[in-house]
């Protein structure tokens, strides 16, 4: 993972055309892990590399839009914003993550609400193993970084998603107004890119979770285009923060990730109980955390191979800087 943020320059670094494949890869795994409870498409994209890319990328195309309506400058501006942007990366992932959005999603719901057990223990590993990937992305501390704050922060952060993923289990609404689908997309649009903060999970908690899936399933474009419009002014509204805070900030923010993605993993310890029944007849609130209770060896090998893809990511990833820093210095020294 590199260890400082990617620069504003005044076109994109030019994207190698043979990652085209595995960009799409990426887009699939992040839209994958945003239709499970939990799991944090920001995660996967800081375990697979290209979070800064992506966060940077969203910032100029929002600075576009802006460029475009406010000014100065408003086409010129717009376009050397545009120009900024990697869509040789943002392009195949998103079309990843469409193809996932629009191929898994009921798919994932059966197996979610199916197997708990299992897939929160597969979630469990691999999110488990994932936090490792802000700690080794941390730039060099310096004295306005004191290591107890930071432990601090961390310990705080973690506190904080355990606490909102104790909260999921709202009853389910079958047919939500549109201007509450609008605003709830919005929101969950924002824990789409914070690492160890899952949209689908703060979907479950207002109880819109089955009814998104069920929208996308039966390709309800209506229901679908209300929340796009929101997860638009969302995502417009949040990136630039985020990137200001990677950037300018950025040991206390990659800190503060792995805090929350520590305390997810409340909402993805496997062996829960059943959340409260209702007068409605609906469950409401989360299920409470129990000791291993059968299935028992099915979620703990799941955990360890989640776990291990994460960690064969970490290598292969770490292997592939330090051989293109390599090649970097070699170009250096022939210059």
């Amino acid at each position: 993972m590199t260890n400082t943020p990617p620069t504003d320059t005044a076109a994109a670094p030019k994207r190698s055309k043979a990652l085209l494949p595995l960009d799409l890869i990426r887009g699939f795994l992040i839209g994958s892990a945003e239709l499970v409870p939990g799991v944090s498409g920001g995660t996967i994209a800081l375990v697979t590399g290209v979070y800064d890319q992506l966060i940077d990328s969203a910032s100029h195309v929002v600075s576009a839009a802006k460029t475009l309506v406010t000014g100065p400058n408003r086409a010129a501006g717009a376009l050397a914003e545009l120009r900024r942007t990697d869509w040789f990366l943002v392009i195949p992932v998103l079309l990843g993550m469409a193809a996932a959005v629009f191929t898994i999603a009921g798919v994932m719901e059966s197996f979610v609400t199916s197997n708990p057990e299992l897939s929160r223990g597969l979630f469990f590993g691999l999110v488990s193993a994932s936090i490792a990937v802000p700690l080794r992305m941390l730039p060099a501390r310096s004295s306005r970084q004191p290591v107890l704050l930071g432990v601090l922060a961390f310990i705080v952060a973690a506190a904080l998603a355990f606490w909102m993923t104790s909260l999921a289990g709202g009853a389910d609404v079958e047919n939500p107004p549109l201007i509450a689908v609008f605003f709830v997309a919005s929101i969950a649009i924002c824990a789409l890119v914070v690492p160890g903060v899952s949209g689908s999970f703060f979907l479950l908690a207002v109880g819109m979770y089955s009814t998104t899936l069920r929208a996308v399933d039966s390709r309800d474009f209506g229901y679908l285009g209300i929340f796009m419009l929101g997860a638009i002014l969302g995502l417009a509204v949040f990136v630039n923060i985020l990137k200001y805070f990677l950037h300018n900030h950025r040991w206390w923010t990659l800190i503060v990730m792995a805090g929350l993605m520590f305390g997810s993993l409340r909402a993805l310890w496997p062996w829960q109980s059943s959340a409260e029944v209702g007068a409605d007849g609906e469950e409401h609130g989360a299920g409470g955390l129990l000791a291993p209770v059968d299935p028992v060896l099915g979620p703990i090998l799941l955990a360890v191979l989640g776990a291990a893809v994460v960690v064969i990511l970490i290598i292969v990833e770490a292997k592939s800087a330090s051989a293109k820093d390599e090649a970097d210095r070699a170009d250096s020294a022939t210059a």
